[in-house]
């Protein structure tokens, strides 16, 4: 699978973080440092699956909402539009919470030496975290266009 769309969470400070109201034991991954996977159950149906990217403590991490499924670097045609959809695509549940990424586990990121230019990443506002005031207005959702 290629990575097609993903939303970045800066910290303490970003109030549509969940890491804005302090540690906790859902989020303690996140403040594990880079390479380990925030993994959470949402609405009661959906797992979401994060990749913390901030150093030990510093609680920051990327949510991989959207994928494209590849074989051989060629596109499968199967989009899979939306972080619920991808993680069940992917068979990601709690067992992979604060896993770090790596073969061993199963669940890894791998460069396959796809380039792409700079203008098919489109970049925007967050999705669905209006709650957070000035932080859902930050450009920190990247998608990029594959078709």
């Amino acid at each position: 699978m290629m990575i097609t769309e993903v939303e970045a969470y800066d910290g303490p400070r970003d109030r549509a973080s969940h890491a804005s109201r302090g540690e906790t034991e859902r989020n303690k991954p996140m403040f594990g440092g880079a390479g380990s996977f925030y993994v959470y159950f949402t609405y009661g149906m959906h797992w979401m699956l994060n990749i913390v990217t901030g150093p030990e403590g510093y609680p920051a991490a990327v949510l991989i909402r959207g994928g494209l499924v590849v074989k051989n670097n060629r596109s499968r045609g199967k989009n899979l539009r939306g972080p619920a959809v991808l993680t069940r695509y992917l068979k990601i549940g709690r067992k992979f919470n604060n896993l770090k990424a790596s073969r061993k586990n199963g669940l890894w990121f791998e460069d396959r030496g796809v380039k792409t230019e700079g203008s098919k990443i489109k970049k925007g506002r967050r999705v669905g975290v209006d709650h957070a005031g000035k932080w859902a207005a930050k450009p920190y959702n990247f998608s990029l266009s594959v078709h």
